[in-house]
């Protein structure tokens, strides 16, 4: 690691992080809360993917639909009209929105076919934008001046690595820039998270052996065919077992750096009391054996 004790970080003139996590645990939060205090340059992974790798795709897509309207066909042929991606910190919705769901087109899915084709589009886009993470601490300081920086991850990242490879090549490259912090979650947090993406499902990435076995396993379970799946029905019922089958990765993860509580990281409200939640974290895996 970086900083391999609390001493270390506390006297770090350039303090580098990296949080992964469940989403919604409080990665983004913290960020932006350090980077709205200053001082703190925030690298945010899913804005790296809807802007550099995946920005094409998601306008290109937009397009097709337009295409489809007379009316704007014609504009969009005479250069009199032009689509965008608005995508912004705070709006990553053109990139889920670009993954979809599978399942009925008249419920607003696509063919499974083309949903794992979008899918191994993101998972080649996340692992870029990740290797890209040592050119903008670079970049950070050489253009800005920012002396430390926050990679803000996406939910994602645990289903591309192996945390029980001490030779994984991503994790190796994140490592070498960042500490990474994994944001620990509890039981009760799972099931607020679960209850939340009930009341309003959203698209996510999935690793390819679980998403075939999910699939499978859900045309079994409702007796359907891959066209008369509720692409919010599928979504729903994989996101508990998505969870499940992310727990385990995360925590292999956890011996590349330290883990912070999502109650812990909850309770910052400044740049003083991250340094504190950090230096706490450091002195805790210390006085863990590994």
């Amino acid at each position: 690691m970086i900083y391999e004790t609390a001493q270390d970080w506390r006297d770090a003139t350039h303090k580098r992080v990296l949080f992964y996590g469940m989403s919604g645990l409080g990665k983004t939060h913290v960020s932006n809360l350090l980077r709205d205090q200053g001082g703190w340059f925030h690298y945010s992974i899913d804005y790296r993917i809807g802007t550099r790798y995946m920005g094409e795709l998601i306008v290109d897509n937009a397009k097709a639909h337009a295409m489809q309207v007379p009316f704007l066909r014609d504009l969009l042929l005479s250069d009199s009209i032009y689509i965008g991606s608005n995508i912004t910190f705070h709006n990553l919705a053109p990139v889920s929105t670009y993954l979809g769901k599978p399942g009925d087109p008249t419920k607003g899915g696509m063919p499974i076919d083309d949903y794992r084709r979008r899918q191994e589009q993101f998972r080649q886009a996340e692992i870029n934008a990740l290797m890209d993470t040592g050119y903008f601490i670079e970049r950070a300081e050489r253009l800005y001046g920012y002396p430390n920086f926050i990679c803000d991850t996406g939910g994602s990242i645990c289903e591309w690595v192996d945390g029980d490879d001490p030779d994984d090549p991503l994790l190796s490259e994140l490592a070498r820039h960042c500490l990474l912090i994994y944001i620990e979650g509890t039981e009760a947090h799972t099931a607020e998270l679960i209850r939340r993406f009930d009341r309003a499902p959203k698209p996510m990435a999935y690793q390819p052996d679980f998403l075939d076995a999910a699939w499978n396993e859900y045309l079994r379970e409702n007796k359907c065919q891959a066209d008369e799946v509720d692409p919010d029905g599928f979504i729903r019922w994989t996101y508990a077992r998505a969870l499940a089958h992310r727990l385990p990765r995360y925590e292999a993860m956890v011996k590349w750096g330290i883990s912070v509580s999502a109650d812990e990281v909850a309770q910052v409200r400044n740049g003083a009391d991250f340094d504190h939640l950090i230096a706490t974290a450091l002195e805790r895996r210390t006085d863990t054996p590994i």
